[in-house]
């Protein structure tokens, strides 16, 4: 089995209070079959939008411990919403720290992480 080359880090839509989850989860399902299209090893790991910040950074350690990736991609769920800018601090040094070889790089949309990825990983 080829290695997991790109990590999706994201915010559950499902778990968003006060907000319809279908649009953004039929996106995100749309962006898995772009990386399934382009050949392309991806893992998406979908965060509780109101689990503590510290049980967070601790889940995000360990899952970018568990491989070398090539490129982690920092979803707009965790980059725009301003009241956690903190926590987005903490995600992209998290990244730095735990993985070190690993671009980063941020979409557009739900449907646009392979498209993002694509942009640092080397030609196939």
């Amino acid at each position: 089995m080829a290695p997991t080359q790109v990590l999706v880090l994201g915010l559950d839509p499902r778990t968003v209070p006060g907000y319809d989850p279908a649009p953004v989860v039929a996106k995100i399902a749309d962006g898995e079959r772009r990386f399934v299209d382009r050949g392309i090893a991806a893992r998406h790991e979908l965060l509780p939008y109101d689990e503590d910040p510290d049980v967070l950074a601790a889940r995000i350690a360990d899952v970018l411990a568990a491989e070398p990736y090539a490129c982690v991609v920092v979803g707009g769920g965790i980059r725009t919403d301003e009241p956690r800018l903190e926590f987005f601090e903490r995600v992209v040094n998290l990244v730095r720290r735990h993985a070190p070889q690993a671009a980063i790089a941020f979409n557009a949309g739900a449907d646009d992480a392979a498209d993002a990825a694509a942009r640092w990983l080397p030609p196939s």
